[in-house]
């Protein structure tokens, strides 16, 4: 499973028009779910993404988790973070997971999100989404459940 997470002040998500979700201050996050990804990976990300100390504290130092600054979290499904673009000038996509495994694990990270207390939003799955957001910072953090990075 990779992650992109964007501290951010405000971002939302709209599919044909129609707002799907918003937040305000919290993160943004981008997921795209491997081939090879497990409930395993959907917890590891989920305990990192909630815990993950990227927000400032009184002395200006990130050191606050979306937990601690009561944060709201939006996930936007994008299986484009699992393009290979090492080869060639198109990206290959065989690491992806298949839409209907990409759609259950997607939807197993964002209960587990829910779970631990966070107020939650979410893109529409498979649909071509646009997102607009307020970065903070900018804060702009990379995670991979398999730690290639």
């Amino acid at each position: 499973m990779r992650a992109v997470l964007q501290r951010v002040k405000q971002a939302r998500v709209t599919v044909d028009g129609r707002e799907t979700g918003a937040i305000g201050a919290g993160l943004l996050v981008l997921l795209g779910v491997h081939r090879d990804d497990t409930p395993k990976d959907v917890t590891w990300m989920a305990d990192k993404v909630v815990n993950l100390r990227i927000f400032e504290d009184e002395q200006g130092r990130m050191n606050r988790s979306v937990i601690d600054i009561a944060g709201e979290i939006l996930v936007v499904s994008q299986f484009t973070l699992l393009g290979d673009c090492r080869k060639g000038r198109r990206p290959s996509w065989s690491h992806a997971a298949p839409p209907e495994m990409a759609d259950r694990l997607y939807r197993d990270f964002v209960r587990a999100i829910e779970a631990r207390g966070i107020r939650t939003a979410t893109g529409e799955f498979q649909a071509m989404m646009e997102v607009s957001l307020v970065n903070s910072g900018p804060v702009t953090m990379l995670l991979d459940s398999h730690k290639i990075f």
